[in-house]
């Protein structure tokens, strides 16, 4: 399917699917540009709930990675290991975890690494239903990873395709949640893990919020009184907590209420 069809189609779904997004970093190291049409391709398939990036900060070509594209919203995954595939297993472990958990119902995977040891990750997907997206660059993709694919596309096309149609401005799901807003769904977040039993980890409670409200799309989507943009999910919180909406307590969120908190 091209780009402009699988666009079309999408923005004119009531109900967008959920995504996960899942990147290997050392199979794709990709300067801040390409990154950047990454999420826009990511939010132009449906409602994004996760956005993990794997590295090993061992490696020196991979320990800037957080320096480049730390503003754009990844969930960085660092696995300091000497042993091959190390971040490879942690990716593989953590996106099966994701599909194994009912709360969240994905829908569609997209991987980006063109990594030959995905080959059964993808097996494993598409026999419990979930449709497989795979980006990688050329020349480092393992043909049958291409082949098993229910979509593929080459990153630097995409990235061709964006700039030649002057599309990147108009792919981009345009989802917005006001302060306000985002503190309701925060806090309702927070009291669903609770009872739950779950942990109330940042990651957790983004993960929640995103899940309950289609319009919030990470912290970049928040509107904020003062017009200015939210650098990260940390700055958020610590706006709630000044606001005395919620509590936190070594990174882990909890209710204002005290019969709520967990000390």
């Amino acid at each position: 399917m091209r780009y402009h069809q699988l666009i079309s189609n999408l923005q004119i779904n009531e109900k967008q699917p959920l995504v996960s997004f899942y990147w290997d970093y050392q199979n794709a190291l990709l300067a801040l540009d390409k990154a950047k049409l990454l999420l826009e391709f990511a939010y132009s398939v449906g409602n994004v709930i996760n956005k993990n990036v794997y590295y090993n900060s061992q490696k020196k070509d991979q320990s800037i990675l957080k320096h480049e594209i730390e503003n754009l919203g990844f969930h960085y995954l660092d696995v300091p290991c000497s042993l091959k595939n190390s971040a490879d297993n942690q990716l593989i472990a953590d996106c099966l975890d994701d599909i194994n958990n009912d709360q969240f119902n994905l829908d569609i995977v997209i991987l980006v690494s063109g990594d030959g040891d995905f080959i059964k990750l993808v097996r494993n997907l598409q026999k419990l239903g979930k449709k497989v997206i795979i980006l990688a660059q050329r020349g480092n993709v393992k043909q049958k990873l291409k082949e098993l694919a229910d979509e593929f596309y080459f990153i630097d096309d995409l990235s061709d395709f964006y700039q030649s149609q002057n599309h990147a401005s108009q792919i981009k799901i345009e989802s917005k949640i006001d302060y306000n807003q985002a503190i309701d769904y925060l806090i309702e977040a927070i009291r669903t893990a609770i009872s739950e039993g779950q942990s109330t980890t940042f990651s957790i409670i983004d993960k929640l919020m995103r899940q309950r409200c289609s319009n919030y799309q990470g912290f970049a989507s928040i509107l904020m009184p003062n017009g200015k943009k939210l650098k990260n999910f940390s700055q958020f919180v610590n706006f709630a907590v000044n606001d005395g909406k919620v509590q936190n307590h070594g990174q882990e969120l909890f209710l204002v209420d005290v019969k709520c908190m967990v000390v």
